[in-house]
């Protein structure tokens, strides 16, 4: 099953790594299936650090959303609101199996030249 890389700053990167962040949000939901989520810490790290396994993904009302995700959030709700801001959907990506790598990798291990603004595919097609 193909991975998809997020780009995630590095001090929400950390919480997810802690434990104590268990969700990440996105403003659009992705339209390929994929089953692992790669980490790509922004900068100042600009590394791929980890990854993820999705468990499920929900989709909805910000408020609802927020509502049903805020104890693993890692985040306010100040910052949730500043986010979705305008948006009439969230998505939370319920994360599992946390890995950090023993050595963060390149953007160029895996054939990508850019960061990417939110997430892009990589590995192997359905």
């Amino acid at each position: 099953m193909r991975k998809v890389l997020f780009s995630i700053r590095p001090e929400y990167a950390e919480k997810i790594f802690e434990g104590t962040k268990v969700y990440e949000y996105r403003k659009a939901e992705p339209k390929r299936n994929f089953s692992t989520m790669v980490i790509y810490e922004t900068s100042p790290v600009m590394k791929v650090v980890g990854e993820a396994e999705i468990e499920f993904i929900r989709v909805g009302n910000p408020e609802i959303i927020w509502n049903i995700t805020k104890a693993g959030s890692g985040i306010d709700k100040e910052f949730y609101d500043s986010y979705f801001s305008g948006k009439d959907i969230a998505i939370a990506f319920r994360l599992c199996n946390v890995r950090r790598y023993d050595t963060p990798r390149s953007l160029q291990d895996y054939g990508i030249s850019k960061a990417p603004q939110s997430y892009c595919y990589i590995g192997e097609k359905d």
